[in-house]
């Protein structure tokens, strides 16, 4: 079912999505580091075209909610989770929630868009069961910030101190780490020499395809302290219910 909110004039201005779909290994590593904490109700903030949310459904998920702002997104999104029991879809924001308490709360790929990400984070928590879980996965590194970020509509890269910095009120941090080790030479490789808006979907296929797996080998080893993305999960504070 799809709920369409008071957001009506936002318009994604990015248009890698369908590009990215195609980084198949990037999205089973990615979710193979955060499933334990995706459980019981979910609510996705920014879940575009429905790509990672079958990505991350698992046995733990009682029911999953996608919101997304953009109107023709919302219509891809609604197609692509159809066959997914207990999932539903709404046009809106965080703002468009306030009646429902969730186990998981996740931004795949979105905070970076948000500009006031404090207060987002914050009302995230507000949303969240007590030991329920804010999950953040986003680019690494301002140093890598280029132009492809800028055409997306990226406010900012993080590192663990700009993450940290976000920790919403009344949650403990649960988790803060790095993956894809090497992909940040790639990431660089583009910042200095490429300069490019939008990569390629050969490029995307040969970062999945090569890159990936040699950052899936090397990012245990170096304790997950190195990669051009980074992953936040914290806790509400008190029991579950």
């Amino acid at each position: 079912m799809t709920r369409v909110t008071d957001s009506d004039t936002f318009r994604y201005q990015g248009q890698e999505l369908d590009v990215f779909a195609h980084a198949r290994r990037w999205k089973r590593y990615w979710a193979s580091r955060i499933n334990r904490w995706v459980r019981g109700n979910v609510l996705e903030i920014g879940a575009g075209s429905g790509v990672n949310t079958a990505q991350l459904q698992n046995s733990s998920v009682r029911s999953w909610r996608c919101l997304e702002p953009d109107l023709q997104l919302v219509m891809k999104l609604a197609e692509a989770v159809a066959h997914l029991s207990a999932c539903s879809v709404s046009r809106g924001t965080i703002t468009s929630v306030s009646e429902c308490r969730f186990d998981s709360v996740l931004y795949i790929d979105v905070l970076e868009h948000i500009e006031a990400d404090r207060e987002e984070l914050a009302a995230a928590a507000n949303l969240l069961c007590p030991g329920g879980h804010v999950i953040v996965l986003a680019p690494a590194h301002q140093f890598l910030f280029s132009e492809f970020d800028a055409a997306i509509g990226h406010c900012r890269r993080y590192n663990k101190t700009s993450l940290r910095a976000c920790s919403p009120p009344n949650c403990r941090l649960e988790a803060m780490f790095y993956l894809d080790c090497a992909g940040v030479f790639a990431s660089l490789a583009n910042r200095v020499i490429l300069r490019q808006s939008a990569p390629t979907l050969k490029q995307i296929k040969a970062w999945d395809n090569y890159i990936v797996p040699v950052s899936r080998l090397l990012d245990p080893l170096l304790g997950y302290a190195v990669g051009k993305t980074i992953v936040g999960v914290w806790t509400r504070n008190g029991d579950r219910i």
